[in-house]
């Protein structure tokens, strides 16, 4: 028997018992006001919420809200908005060129306003990032209160591509001012359904 041969059998003779892992808490408070927090931290972000009015359909809010919007493309059916076609094969100067992608948000976090975006949800990996102002529309009853509960709702194992969207995108790098829209998106708005 060689020396390293010897030296592995040594080592899977002396392994340590496997233990269990620990138990990680949530941190789940239950009395929490889930809208009121996830309002406060999508402010404090950058973000908006967008409200619908009494009696307004999505796609009435959304004309009204973004008038100058030329180039509309949507994951939502929007009745009576002409809807740029957008695809995962859709060339980059057509997605550089999109000024509003309404897009669904599978669930929504109210400690830091993250919105969870599935690559299902896309329509183009690089929309999110490329069009010029984003709303993302996510049920009320789809927000969790924190990312310990976010990430157990993530099923990884079907999943390809996702990301938590969490406000404008914004940087303050350079000289320590704050520049919003700086690598993406100039806004965000959020629709709570």
């Amino acid at each position: 028997m060689s020396s390293r041969d010897q030296i592995l059998s040594r080592a899977r003779q002396n392994k340590p018992d496997l233990l269990p892992l620990p138990e990680v808490p949530t941190f789940v408070d239950e009395t929490d006001d889930l809208i009121d927090r996830f309002q406060k931290a999508l402010a404090f972000v950058g973000g908006t919420q967008l409200d619908l009015a009494d009696g307004m359909s999505l796609s009435d809010q959304i004309r009204q809200t973004f008038p100058d919007a030329r180039r509309i493309t949507s994951s939502l059916e929007l009745p009576g908005i002409e809807l740029v076609a957008i695809d995962a094969n859709t060339e980059k100067t057509v997605l550089e060129q999109v000024d509003l992608a309404i897009l669904a948000g599978a669930f929504a976090v109210a400690e830091n306003a993250a919105i969870w975006l599935p690559e299902a949800n896309m329509m183009n990996r690089s929309l999110p990032f490329i069009t010029q102002h984003l709303v993302l529309v996510v049920a009320k009853d789809q927000l969790v209160p924190n990312m310990h509960v976010a990430y157990q709702r993530i099923d990884r194992a079907s999943l390809s591509y996702g990301v938590f969207i969490a406000g404008p995108s914004k940087t303050a790098d350079i000289e320590q001012s704050l520049v919003v829209g700086a690598h993406g998106a100039r806004s965000l708005m959020v629709v709570l359904v």
